[in-house]
């Protein structure tokens, strides 16, 4: 396994002010591809070239399949982002993780109070060799640290604009 690379100093410290302090920002564009349908036939493409992708609904939804599709790339944030808080505080708690890996279930579903869609994420972390409170706590220290729980859990601020380049 490859070392820990630890965050920028000062990462791990409490911020004190008012109001959220940005630390980086991304874009991805989706665009409709062939059916003018992001979900469907759409490509992902982030601003900074690293990421390009076709979309494409599941065949469960009523799709082609053979693309990746929103849920799968909700799935691996999440998944990601709450692995890398819990290796951070394990290290910093001089547990060994070595062999940890947090596997993340989205789910599109119905939703019962409104009739239409809602999605769901359940969290499953393996951490072999880690006594099982120890692992519990951890766990419980991660929930409260990783900002995709805490998404989760509180909902994100979300503001959403039309663009300045809509014609009339």
């Amino acid at each position: 396994m490859a070392p820990l690379i630890p965050p920028p100093l000062g990462l791990l410290d409490r911020y004190r002010g008012h109001d959220v302090q940005a630390l980086y920002s991304t874009t991805v564009t989706v665009t409709g591809g062939d059916a003018e349908h992001g979900r469907a036939s759409g490509v992902a493409r982030s601003d900074d070239g690293n990421l390009g992708l076709n979309l494409r609904m599941p065949e469960a939804l009523g799709g082609s399949g053979g693309g990746t599709n929103p849920e799968q790339l909700f799935a691996a944030a999440y998944a990601a982002c709450f692995h890398g808080a819990m290796v951070l505080l394990a290290a910093r708690a001089g547990i060994v993780t070595e062999a940890a890996s947090v596997s993340v279930t989205v789910e599109f579903a119905r939703d019962p109070m409104d009739g239409l869609f809602v999605l769901t994420a359940h969290t499953r972390v393996h951490m072999p060799g880690v006594e099982r409170m120890v692992a519990e706590e951890l766990v419980r220290n991660t929930e409260r640290f990783c900002p995709y729980k805490k998404m989760a859990r509180h909902g994100i601020v979300n503001v959403v604009a039309l663009a300045s380049d809509i014609t009339r």
